[in-house]
């Protein structure tokens, strides 16, 4: 078992990047909306919807630990001045690291005027229903970045499979192709 966190600020292209190494790889993609657009109809963006979202999730990492699959690929956005975001990671790595398996960390990053332009793209709001007021996923993109730390610092990330990527100027399946030769996926 193998799990690819992939994780960056919004609209750097995860999902997108996590597609393309789902095809690569026959790994399973899990990126981060889908549990938030189950949940968000129901429950809006409330602490109901945020603590049902941990919920499945960590139970579907459990399951897909235990499983046969050949890996799950996972996108977050990792808040680095947060605790409680590296209490999570660390949370979601220990499920798979119990089970023996390979944890890989891809951090990516791009130019703000590339991710906005990415925030409206046909795929993301295609697979991110919550996204489709691009008006105020901008808005809340520009100001988390006041708020948040959404990249990691120079030598901060401590584990051996990492590697950080600018994807600004590169397509989603170069970016993938980049992680499969590296981590030999």
């Amino acid at each position: 078992m193998k799990l690819v966190l992939i994780f960056g600020p919004q609209a750097v292209g995860k999902m997108t990047v996590g597609q393309e190494l789902a095809k690569k790889t026959d790994m399973k993609l899990f990126h981060n909306h889908m549990t938030i657009e189950l949940l968000e109809p129901l429950f809006g963006f409330s602490p109901e919807m945020w603590r049902l979202t941990d919920f499945f999730r960590m139970e579907i990492f459990k399951s897909a630990a235990a499983s046969e699959m050949k890996g799950l690929i996972f996108t977050y956005v990792w808040a680095f001045n947060k605790r409680e975001d590296w209490d999570y990671v660390n949370r979601v790595c220990g499920v798979f690291e119990s089970t023996g398996a390979d944890i890989y960390f891809v951090e990516l990053g791009a130019e703000l005027n590339e991710r906005l332009q990415r925030n409206k793209s046909p795929n993301r709001l295609a697979h991110k229903p919550t996204k489709r007021d691009v008006t105020a996923s901008e808005a809340e993109l520009i100001n988390s970045m006041q708020t948040y730390r959404l990249n990691s610092y120079e030598g901060e990330i401590q584990r051996e499979n990492y590697i950080k990527i600018d994807n600004t100027d590169l397509c989603a399946d170069e970016v993938a192709e980049l992680i499969r030769e590296k981590f030999q996926l």
